[in-house]
Protein backbone atom coordinates (compact mmCIF):
# COMPACT_ATOMS: atom_id res chain seq x y z
CA UNK A 1 0.00 0.00 0.00
CA UNK A 2 1.39 3.12 -1.00
CA UNK A 3 1.69 6.11 1.77
CA UNK A 4 -1.16 8.80 1.43
CA UNK A 5 -0.40 12.27 2.67
CA UNK A 6 -3.99 13.93 2.07
CA UNK A 7 -5.73 14.00 5.74
CA UNK A 8 -8.68 14.42 3.37
CA UNK A 9 -7.87 11.35 0.96
CA UNK A 10 -7.47 9.27 4.18
CA UNK A 11 -10.22 9.98 6.26
CA UNK A 12 -12.50 8.85 2.92
CA UNK A 13 -10.60 5.56 2.77
CA UNK A 14 -10.96 5.12 6.62
CA UNK A 15 -14.58 5.68 6.64
CA UNK A 16 -15.05 3.58 3.32
CA UNK A 17 -13.51 0.60 5.24
CA UNK A 18 -14.97 1.24 8.23
CA UNK A 19 -18.46 1.22 6.70
CA UNK A 20 -17.82 -2.26 4.79
CA UNK A 21 -16.89 -3.71 8.08
CA UNK A 22 -19.80 -2.39 9.77
CA UNK A 23 -22.11 -3.47 6.74
CA UNK A 24 -20.22 -7.22 7.03
CA UNK A 25 -20.91 -6.99 10.59
CA UNK A 26 -24.40 -6.37 10.67
CA UNK A 27 -25.61 -8.62 7.81
CA UNK A 28 -23.59 -11.58 9.01
CA UNK A 29 -25.72 -11.38 12.51
CA UNK A 30 -28.77 -10.83 10.80
CA UNK A 31 -28.61 -13.40 9.35
CA UNK A 32 -28.47 -15.38 12.66
CA UNK A 33 -31.99 -14.75 13.19
CA UNK A 34 -33.83 -16.81 9.80
CA UNK A 35 -31.92 -19.88 10.74
CA UNK A 36 -34.72 -22.06 9.36
CA UNK A 37 -35.63 -20.52 6.43
CA UNK A 38 -32.03 -19.84 5.56
CA UNK A 39 -31.83 -23.83 6.06
CA UNK A 40 -34.72 -24.46 4.65
CA UNK A 41 -33.74 -22.26 0.87
CA UNK A 42 -30.13 -23.90 0.77
CA UNK A 43 -31.22 -27.63 1.32
CA UNK A 44 -33.64 -27.35 -1.50
CA UNK A 45 -31.14 -25.50 -3.68
CA UNK A 46 -28.55 -28.03 -2.82
CA UNK A 47 -30.84 -31.11 -2.56
CA UNK A 48 -29.85 -33.87 -4.56
CA UNK A 49 -26.29 -33.00 -5.34
CA UNK A 50 -23.86 -35.15 -5.98
CA UNK A 51 -20.10 -34.67 -5.05
CA UNK A 52 -18.64 -32.18 -2.61
CA UNK A 53 -21.81 -30.45 -3.07
CA UNK A 54 -23.58 -33.66 -1.75
CA UNK A 55 -21.57 -33.52 0.90
CA UNK A 56 -22.36 -29.91 2.07
CA UNK A 57 -26.19 -31.24 0.99
CA UNK A 58 -25.93 -33.34 3.47
CA UNK A 59 -24.30 -31.28 6.72
CA UNK A 60 -26.94 -28.61 5.74
CA UNK A 61 -30.07 -31.29 5.92
CA UNK A 62 -28.68 -32.41 9.20
CA UNK A 63 -28.48 -28.73 10.58
CA UNK A 64 -32.08 -28.22 9.15
CA UNK A 65 -33.75 -31.17 10.88
CA UNK A 66 -31.79 -30.35 14.22
CA UNK A 67 -33.11 -26.75 13.82
CA UNK A 68 -36.71 -27.99 12.51
CA UNK A 69 -36.56 -30.30 15.37
CA UNK A 70 -35.12 -27.84 18.21
CA UNK A 71 -37.91 -25.14 17.18
CA UNK A 72 -40.51 -27.05 17.65
CA UNK A 73 -39.64 -28.95 20.88
CA UNK A 74 -37.27 -26.32 22.32
CA UNK A 75 -37.44 -22.85 21.09
CA UNK A 76 -35.96 -21.20 23.69
CA UNK A 77 -32.29 -22.81 22.62
CA UNK A 78 -32.74 -20.65 19.27
CA UNK A 79 -32.33 -17.47 21.79
CA UNK A 80 -28.74 -18.17 21.52
CA UNK A 81 -28.61 -17.48 18.27
CA UNK A 82 -30.48 -14.38 18.71
CA UNK A 83 -27.77 -13.30 21.17
CA UNK A 84 -25.18 -13.93 18.43
CA UNK A 85 -27.12 -11.93 16.27
CA UNK A 86 -27.65 -9.08 18.66
CA UNK A 87 -24.00 -9.37 19.38
CA UNK A 88 -22.91 -9.02 15.81
CA UNK A 89 -24.77 -5.63 15.77
CA UNK A 90 -22.79 -4.17 18.58
CA UNK A 91 -19.75 -4.89 17.95
CA UNK A 92 -20.66 -3.07 14.72
CA UNK A 93 -21.86 -0.27 16.85
CA UNK A 94 -18.69 -0.28 18.72
CA UNK A 95 -16.89 0.70 15.04
CA UNK A 96 -19.07 4.12 15.05
CA UNK A 97 -16.17 5.37 17.34
CA UNK A 98 -13.62 5.01 14.61
CA UNK A 99 -15.88 6.38 12.05
CA UNK A 100 -16.15 9.51 13.90
CA UNK A 101 -12.74 9.70 15.28
CA UNK A 102 -10.55 7.18 13.94
CA UNK A 103 -7.19 7.72 15.24
CA UNK A 104 -8.45 8.57 19.16
CA UNK A 105 -10.20 5.35 18.85
CA UNK A 106 -7.87 2.98 16.72
CA UNK A 107 -8.15 0.50 19.77
CA UNK A 108 -11.40 -0.89 18.81
CA UNK A 109 -9.75 -2.18 15.23
CA UNK A 110 -6.41 -3.38 17.47
CA UNK A 111 -9.55 -4.79 19.73
CA UNK A 112 -11.27 -6.25 16.89
CA UNK A 113 -8.21 -7.86 15.06
CA UNK A 114 -7.41 -9.69 18.53
CA UNK A 115 -11.14 -11.14 18.23
CA UNK A 116 -10.41 -12.62 14.58
CA UNK A 117 -7.25 -14.51 15.73
CA UNK A 118 -9.24 -15.55 18.87
CA UNK A 119 -11.95 -17.19 16.15
CA UNK A 120 -10.00 -19.36 15.59
CA UNK A 121 -8.62 -21.26 18.37
CA UNK A 122 -12.52 -21.09 19.54
CA UNK A 123 -13.40 -22.76 16.21
CA UNK A 124 -11.00 -25.88 17.00
CA UNK A 125 -12.18 -26.46 20.38
CA UNK A 126 -15.73 -25.61 19.44
CA UNK A 127 -15.38 -27.79 17.07
CA UNK A 128 -13.72 -30.78 17.79
CA UNK A 129 -15.96 -30.50 21.11
CA UNK A 130 -19.31 -30.08 19.02
CA UNK A 131 -18.29 -32.73 16.45
CA UNK A 132 -18.12 -30.27 13.45
CA UNK A 133 -16.90 -31.62 10.27
CA UNK A 134 -13.75 -29.94 9.56
CA UNK A 135 -14.26 -28.49 6.34
CA UNK A 136 -17.27 -26.53 8.50
CA UNK A 137 -14.72 -25.56 10.86
CA UNK A 138 -12.60 -23.92 7.72
CA UNK A 139 -15.80 -22.06 6.94
CA UNK A 140 -16.29 -20.66 10.34
CA UNK A 141 -12.30 -19.90 10.89
CA UNK A 142 -12.46 -17.90 7.51
CA UNK A 143 -14.46 -15.36 9.20
CA UNK A 144 -11.41 -14.58 11.36
CA UNK A 145 -9.33 -14.40 8.08
CA UNK A 146 -11.49 -12.60 6.02
CA UNK A 147 -12.31 -9.89 8.84
CA UNK A 148 -8.46 -9.93 9.62
CA UNK A 149 -8.13 -8.28 6.03
CA UNK A 150 -9.93 -5.17 6.18
CA UNK A 151 -8.69 -4.10 9.71
CA UNK A 152 -5.15 -4.62 8.97
CA UNK A 153 -5.43 -1.90 6.00
CA UNK A 154 -7.92 0.06 8.12
CA UNK A 155 -4.73 -0.15 11.23
CA UNK A 156 -2.25 0.78 8.10
CA UNK A 157 -4.37 4.00 6.86
CA UNK A 158 -5.04 5.60 10.30
CA UNK A 159 -1.58 5.17 11.28
CA UNK A 160 -0.63 7.32 8.38
CA UNK A 161 -3.38 9.72 9.42
CA UNK A 162 -2.02 10.02 12.79
CA UNK A 163 1.34 10.97 11.13
CA UNK A 164 -0.35 13.29 8.61
CA UNK A 165 -2.62 15.00 11.11
CA UNK A 166 0.49 15.67 13.74
CA UNK A 167 -2.15 13.44 16.42
CA UNK A 168 -0.82 13.80 19.84
CA UNK A 169 -2.64 11.27 21.89
CA UNK A 170 -4.66 13.22 24.83
CA UNK A 171 -5.06 11.22 28.26
CA UNK A 172 -8.05 10.22 29.80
Amino acid sequence: MKAIKDEKQLLRIIRAITLFFILALVVSGATAFPLETELSIITGFLEGSTGVMGDLYAWFARIYEGILHTNANYPFIMYGCDWLAFAHIVIAIAFVGVLRKPVTNRWIVSWAMIACVGVIPAVIICGFVREIPIFWQLVDSSFGIFGLIPLLVLRHYIRQLAKVSNYVEQPY
